[in-house]
């Protein structure tokens, strides 16, 4: 009886058979699923579309070599600074990102407990929360730098307002979703004795939180550096502002050695905050899918969340912990990263001090409304829109089709030999090093003005992010598949488009979409350096005062960045991407 039930298990099964009910079908794909899967297609298509409409193809790449070699020629022998200038350049670039980064951090923590579901007050308080989160990050970086240059004027503390509070927009959202998933085990333990609310908070919830919050911390550290060199376009002080002065005046060989010194500086900050990320976070793995596993993978570290057992055993050990060598390099770097906030945060308030000022806040604010078009017209800005939404779509699509086989190349379980993947990350790394306005800036000089300047330039630097995230992805997919594929004899290329390809696939498209979300924002401020766009308009009205067209191009970014997070929010439910 038993084999005979067995048999009728595995034989595969009619649709009538299914479940053994009269009536049944086989399962047929969600409506969702097959209008999310056309939705895409659609989305790509018109990437495609875009790169054709932009004329971005090997002839325009070829027209452009004798530029290149020009430019090349013009370039060489790099003309670097002093060594005492140098130092002193790097010194006050870092001390507006480490501030910036501390003050976005200080103000995230309460904003992230007033948002999160199981710590916030009540509806008001979590609406408003997020509402505010919202709107920093939606607001360009470049705008409120703009706007903080003619209230205080130019020099340190403007850059460092405009990065601290548009930082808000990543670090509070991830930090409220970091709270979100704590265990509530030790908070209901402390609520048990009776403690205030604050109580709770501070002893419940904030330390399992703790590493997490650093991790993002570091990462948005990295983010500013990069965004630094951006704002020294519009008047903040640092090595972006003596690069923008230099290309100002063509001296590329001074440009050039700048550019090349914020790579460098890319790359060490992004290796020694990986470190210290991976020695803070430790080794234990978050929940897959949750916004934790995203930012592990956007950020190299591990989640806090650990299981209930270790967190106890942890405890056990913080009477007396033995000095050993991760405790020693974790002290190293307390006392290492005190110093360097104290430093900045110092240096900062010295130059604020000085500073000669602007024209006062009301008098700013009070031009930014109502918006107006400042005699440009709106069909020009609206044409100059949909050329920004075109370079972030045809970069994405390209930037895709570069990424994918780096990344797949860069995963280790797909990689032909361990060298070859770590030559693959290392060539992610140095990609992500280097600021697309610094490619922007090339790319405008080798192919001239325009639209195709900074889409190749946003297809470069997403070669960066999307081919980390691709990387990561396909290293976490199921093992036991491929191995049970491989066991049937397969080869290494069967095994990959059977076994890892499909299961990375939603992750995939998540990425996409987030790089695209990225691009829609960067292609925005490429405008600024002639790379093509509505950016141009922007930077041109704000130097000419017309404050309320840079509110109403502020305005209409930020209604097609909301719409594009809508139907990204959509896509990622639709078809499962973990992302």
């Amino acid at each position: 009886m038993d084999t005979a039930i067995k048999d009728r298990a595995s034989r595969p099964q009619t649709p009538m058979q299914d479940q053994g009910g009269a009536g049944k079908t086989l399962k047929t794909p969600k409506l969702n699923t097959v209008i999310a899967t056309v939705v895409v297609a659609a989305m790509l298509g018109y990437g495609l579309w875009s790169l054709a409409a932009l004329k971005i193809n090997v002839a325009t790449l070829v027209d452009s070599i004798g530029n290149a070699q020009s430019f090349m020629t013009r370039m060489l022998p790099l003309d670097f600074p002093a060594l005492p200038e140098t130092a002193a350049l790097i010194a006050q670039t870092m001390a507006i990102v480490i501030a910036a980064t501390l003050l976005s951090t200080v103000l995230s923590i309460p904003l992230a407990f007033w948002s999160a579901g199981n710590t916030s007050r009540g509806m008001l308080s979590r609406t408003s929360s997020r509402a505010f989160v919202v709107a920093m990050r939606a607001i360009p970086d470049v705008v409120m730098a703009i706007i903080f240059v003619r209230i205080f004027g130019l020099g340190i503390l403007p850059g460092v307002l405009a990065m601290g509070l548009h930082s808000i927009g990543m670090i509070a959202k991830l930090y409220a979703d970091a709270i979100e998933q704590v265990d509530e085990g030790p908070p209901t333990a402390i609520r048990a004795t009776g403690s205030r609310r604050l109580q709770r908070l501070v002893s419940g919830v904030f330390p399992q939180v703790l590493p997490s919050f650093v991790a993002t911390a570091m990462h948005r550290l990295d983010i500013n550096l990069r965004i630094s060199v951006l704002l020294g376009f519009v008047g903040v002080a640092g090595i972006g502002k003596e690069i923008a002065d230099a290309l100002g005046r063509l001296d590329y060989q001074r440009g050039m050695a700048l550019a090349l010194i914020v790579l460098i500086l890319c790359i060490v900050m992004e290796l020694i905050s990986g470190a210290i990320r991976r020695s803070i976070m430790g080794s234990s793995e978050p929940t897959r899918g949750g916004p934790l596993w995203l930012w592990k993978r956007l950020t190299g570290g591990a989640s806090p969340k650990q299981p209930t057992a270790q967190r106890v055993t942890a405890a056990t050990k913080r009477v007396s912990p033995p000095w050993t060598s991760s405790r020693i390099i974790k002290l190293c770097y307390g006392i290492v990263a005190t110093t360097l906030i104290a430093v900045s945060v110092l240096y900062v308030l010295r130059d604020a001090m000085g500073a000669a000022g602007g024209v006062g806040v009301w008098e700013t604010l009070s031009r930014l409304w109502p918006p107006d078009t400042g005699g440009i017209g709106m069909g020009v800005l609206v044409e100059e829109l949909v050329l920004t939404i075109q370079i972030a779509f045809g970069a994405t699509t390209l930037g895709m089709v570069m990424a994918l086989p780096v990344g797949v190349m860069a995963a280790r379980n797909v990689a032909p030999n361990l060298f070859i993947g770590k030559v693959f990350r290392i060539f992610i790394v140095c990609v992500r090093g280097v600021p697309e306005l610094v490619l922007a800036v090339v790319f405008v000089i080798m192919i001239g003005l325009g639209a195709v300047a900074g889409t190749l330039a946003l297809a470069i630097g997403s070669i960066g992010l999307l081919g980390k995230l691709v990387a990561d992805s396909v290293e976490e997919v199921d093992p036991g598949v491929e191995q049970a594929l491989r066991a049937t004899g397969a080869g290494r290329v069967q095994v990959f488009f059977s076994a890892t390809l499909p299961q990375a696939l939603p992750a995939f498209v998540g990425h996409l979409l987030y790089q695209l979300d990225v691009n829609i924002r960067s292609a925005t401020l490429l405008g600024i350096v002639g790379a093509g766009g509505i950016g141009y308009y922007l930077l041109e009205a704000s130097r000419v005062r017309e404050f309320g067209t840079v509110t109403l191009i502020t305005l209409m970014v930020f209604g097609v960045v909301m719409l594009l997070e809508l139907i990204a929010v959509w896509l990622r439910r639709s078809v499962g991407a973990k992302s």
